[in-house]
Protein backbone atom coordinates (compact mmCIF):
# COMPACT_ATOMS: atom_id res chain seq x y z
CA UNK A 1 0.00 0.00 0.00
CA UNK A 2 1.12 3.08 -0.87
CA UNK A 3 0.43 6.66 1.16
CA UNK A 4 0.15 9.95 -0.27
CA UNK A 5 0.85 13.40 1.24
CA UNK A 6 1.44 16.94 0.47
CA UNK A 7 1.66 20.91 0.76
CA UNK A 8 1.61 23.99 -1.58
CA UNK A 9 4.32 25.79 -0.67
CA UNK A 10 4.45 29.48 -1.76
CA UNK A 11 8.02 29.80 -2.60
CA UNK A 12 10.16 29.84 -5.71
CA UNK A 13 10.86 26.21 -7.00
CA UNK A 14 14.46 26.92 -6.24
CA UNK A 15 13.90 28.02 -2.74
CA UNK A 16 11.59 24.75 -1.97
CA UNK A 17 14.21 22.10 -4.03
CA UNK A 18 17.37 24.01 -1.48
CA UNK A 19 15.48 23.70 1.31
CA UNK A 20 14.32 20.09 1.20
CA UNK A 21 18.02 19.18 0.26
CA UNK A 22 20.33 20.70 2.10
CA UNK A 23 21.40 19.07 5.22
CA UNK A 24 21.28 22.31 7.52
CA UNK A 25 17.59 22.76 6.48
CA UNK A 26 16.70 19.38 7.02
CA UNK A 27 17.66 19.93 10.73
CA UNK A 28 15.45 22.59 11.47
CA UNK A 29 11.97 21.20 9.49
CA UNK A 30 12.28 17.22 9.74
CA UNK A 31 10.28 16.35 12.87
CA UNK A 32 6.37 14.91 12.97
CA UNK A 33 6.01 16.49 16.51
CA UNK A 34 7.62 19.50 18.68
CA UNK A 35 8.57 16.86 21.36
CA UNK A 36 10.88 14.92 18.35
CA UNK A 37 13.70 16.70 16.07
CA UNK A 38 16.44 15.85 13.81
CA UNK A 39 19.81 16.46 14.96
CA UNK A 40 21.84 15.52 12.12
CA UNK A 41 21.50 15.40 8.17
CA UNK A 42 24.08 13.91 4.82
CA UNK A 43 22.43 14.25 1.67
CA UNK A 44 24.20 12.85 -1.00
CA UNK A 45 21.58 13.80 -3.90
CA UNK A 46 22.57 11.55 -6.70
CA UNK A 47 21.49 8.63 -7.90
CA UNK A 48 23.25 5.67 -5.37
CA UNK A 49 24.36 8.71 -3.50
CA UNK A 50 23.01 7.55 0.43
CA UNK A 51 21.03 9.97 3.00
CA UNK A 52 20.72 9.66 6.90
CA UNK A 53 18.56 11.52 9.03
CA UNK A 54 18.81 11.33 12.78
CA UNK A 55 15.61 11.63 14.35
CA UNK A 56 15.55 11.48 17.92
CA UNK A 57 13.58 12.33 20.84
CA UNK A 58 14.64 16.11 22.21
CA UNK A 59 13.76 13.95 26.28
CA UNK A 60 17.01 11.53 24.62
CA UNK A 61 14.41 8.48 25.22
CA UNK A 62 14.33 7.47 21.55
CA UNK A 63 16.06 7.89 18.64
CA UNK A 64 16.26 6.53 14.77
CA UNK A 65 18.48 7.14 11.82
CA UNK A 66 15.85 7.38 8.36
CA UNK A 67 18.31 6.87 5.90
CA UNK A 68 18.27 5.18 2.31
CA UNK A 69 19.32 5.86 -0.75
CA UNK A 70 18.65 7.82 -4.08
CA UNK A 71 17.51 5.85 -7.20
CA UNK A 72 16.39 8.85 -9.20
CA UNK A 73 17.10 12.82 -9.19
CA UNK A 74 15.62 15.39 -11.46
CA UNK A 75 16.75 18.44 -10.05
CA UNK A 76 13.82 20.98 -9.27
CA UNK A 77 11.13 18.09 -10.30
CA UNK A 78 11.50 14.58 -8.66
CA UNK A 79 13.59 12.73 -5.79
CA UNK A 80 13.44 8.78 -5.40
CA UNK A 81 14.33 6.97 -3.00
CA UNK A 82 14.54 3.57 -1.03
CA UNK A 83 14.85 2.91 2.40
CA UNK A 84 14.00 0.30 4.56
CA UNK A 85 13.08 -1.89 1.87
CA UNK A 86 10.52 0.58 0.44
CA UNK A 87 9.87 3.34 -1.96
CA UNK A 88 9.14 7.19 -1.92
CA UNK A 89 8.67 9.49 -4.60
CA UNK A 90 8.81 13.52 -4.18
CA UNK A 91 7.64 15.35 -6.51
CA UNK A 92 8.25 19.59 -7.05
CA UNK A 93 5.49 21.15 -9.49
CA UNK A 94 5.14 24.67 -9.96
CA UNK A 95 1.83 26.14 -9.45
CA UNK A 96 0.04 29.45 -9.47
CA UNK A 97 0.21 29.31 -5.63
CA UNK A 98 4.03 27.98 -5.47
CA UNK A 99 5.02 24.61 -5.43
CA UNK A 100 2.95 21.48 -5.11
CA UNK A 101 5.17 19.38 -3.18
CA UNK A 102 3.51 15.28 -2.68
CA UNK A 103 5.54 12.66 -0.77
CA UNK A 104 4.26 9.21 -2.10
CA UNK A 105 5.92 6.44 0.38
CA UNK A 106 5.31 2.75 0.85
CA UNK A 107 3.65 2.27 3.85
CA UNK A 108 4.85 0.23 7.04
CA UNK A 109 3.33 -2.77 8.58
CA UNK A 110 4.15 -1.46 12.18
CA UNK A 111 2.01 1.17 12.40
CA UNK A 112 -1.56 2.10 11.54
CA UNK A 113 -1.63 3.58 7.75
CA UNK A 114 -3.20 6.99 9.80
CA UNK A 115 -0.38 7.55 12.03
CA UNK A 116 1.90 7.24 8.80
CA UNK A 117 0.02 9.68 7.03
CA UNK A 118 -0.58 11.85 10.20
CA UNK A 119 3.29 11.96 10.97
CA UNK A 120 4.46 12.45 7.10
CA UNK A 121 2.25 15.42 6.75
CA UNK A 122 3.16 16.91 9.96
CA UNK A 123 6.46 16.85 8.68
CA UNK A 124 6.06 18.66 5.29
CA UNK A 125 3.69 21.03 7.62
CA UNK A 126 6.86 21.81 9.04
CA UNK A 127 8.60 21.71 6.01
CA UNK A 128 6.40 24.62 4.23
CA UNK A 129 6.41 26.71 7.75
CA UNK A 130 10.04 26.42 7.64
CA UNK A 131 10.42 27.88 3.77
CA UNK A 132 7.93 30.39 4.23
CA UNK A 133 9.80 31.78 7.51
CA UNK A 134 13.03 31.43 5.74
CA UNK A 135 12.47 33.09 2.76
CA UNK A 136 9.71 35.48 3.37
CA UNK A 137 11.71 38.25 4.43
CA UNK A 138 14.13 37.96 1.21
Amino acid sequence: MQITVSTVVNAPIHDVWTAYTTPEDIELWNAASPDWHTTTARVDLRPGGEFCSRMEAKDGSLGFDFEGHYTKVVQHALIEYQFGGRMAVVTFVESPKGVDLTVRFDAETTHPEEQQRAGWQAILDNFTRHVHGKFSAT
